[in-house]
């Protein structure tokens, strides 16, 4: 079926209590929606789960001036409509059990952009949990991945911008009009998905951003997605709502392990005690999960030792050329004394730094 006109679908979108399943069965039913807007409330009841005071609206419901308006809004803002019976339409999107019935698209959708990763945190992250993501982002780029994220601040807009430093592909899943992009200060960066990427929304254009939005946009981040990675989040973060959505759609969650001391680290350690995500040292431990899936050449970078595990990684990248005191290198890190000091005799065993006289390390 399909594709079917953009503005008898908008009407169509606008009408109250129409949501996703009932308007996929009164399309797949009636074979177009022009025919189910000229349907009287007799022909509307013969579809399953459709009331007669549902059908009563439909049948005298226009929603031609929304229709119209929404057109407009989209042709200013360069947007576009991928509606559930388009041949564009995300493929693992469609597999979910409640996928949006219409996207609003800003930039391209591409057959790719099947071979997706999400990449989700908390708002507000340590330095640790930007490098981490920067080093998942950028690896998961090398493979052939499209990294998904939500917009939001912190791991969110790290994911998005370290792509697209990498070269690769992203795609932001936002809880707004395509025009109302949120928070502000990511407009750029907005901008910049969408030259090389898409931003999908299933909120209709001018849709403010609404507290009750984002969980139903989280289903699409991991929607999208194979598998979900969630680097730094407290134990209610939004982050915990994508995995949690990921696991009901059957895909893979991954988590990043974080310092003991660091309440974002709750999160994450939570789903691998309780058996809902596997531990990742690495971008290479989700490669190894997708094998097939994913370009093997460029599975791990290659400068970087490959049994390294993240606290370590961090660790190394605090030491530059000359010896370091332990201090400066926790600082650095942003780690306690207790947690350098194990990765680097971790370091030291598998010969990446040294021990000096006085608690200094150098690099080998």
């Amino acid at each position: 079926m399909g594709p079917y006109n953009v503005r008898d679908l908008l009407r169509l979108f606008c009408i109250p209590g129409v949501g996703p399943q009932k308007f996929r069965a009164l399309v797949n039913h009636f074979a177009d929606p022009a025919r189910v807007l000229s349907a009287s409330p007799r022909e509307l009841i013969r579809v399953p789960k459709i009331e007669r005071s549902l059908a009563s609206l439909i049948a005298r419901h226009d929603g031609s001036a929304f229709a119209d308006d929404q057109l407009k809004r989209l042709n200013r803002t360069g947007g576009e409509i991928i509606s559930i019976w388009d041949s564009r339409y995300p493929e693992l999107l469609k597999r979910i059990y409640d996928p949006p019935v219409i996207l609003f698209v800003l930039g391209s959708v591409l057959p790719e952009d099947e071979r997706s990763v999400a990449v989700v945190g908390t708002r507000s992250p340590s330095a640790y949990g930007l490098r981490v993501t920067a080093d998942i982002a950028s690896g998961l780029v090398r493979a052939g991945a499209t990294v998904v994220s939500g917009l939001a601040r912190g791991i969110d807009t790290a994911a998005h911008a370290e792509a697209l430093s990498a070269g690769g592909r992203t795609i932001a899943v936002i809880g707004s009009g395509l025009d109302v992009p949120y928070p502000p200060e990511n407009r750029r960066l907005l901008s910049r998905i969408a030259d090389r990427g898409a931003i999908l929304t299933e909120f209709a254009m001018g849709e403010k951003p609404d507290p009750a939005y984002f969980p139903r946009r989280n289903r699409i981040i991991s929607g999208v997605s194979r598998g979900t990675v969630v680097v730094e989040s407290a134990i209610d973060g939004g982050a915990m709502i994508t995995a949690s959505a990921a696991l009901d759609q059957n895909r893979e969650v991954f988590a990043v392990p974080g310092p003991l001391t660091n309440p974002l680290s709750v999160g994450p350690h939570t789903l691998i005690r309780d058996g809902r995500a596997k531990l990742i040292t690495g971008v290479e431990d989700i490669l190894t999960e997708f094998r097939g899936v994913f370009s093997p050449a460029a599975d791990v970078p290659k400068h970087v030792p490959q049994n390294l595990t993240l606290f370590e990684r961090t660790v190394l990248d605090a030491i530059d050329g000359d010896p370091v005191h332990i201090d400066v290198i926790a600082e650095r890190s942003r780690l306690g004394p207790g947690d350098a000091l194990v990765a680097l005799l971790g370091l030291e065993f598998k010969g990446c730094v040294r021990q000096l006289p006085g608690k200094y390390f150098v690099r080998m």
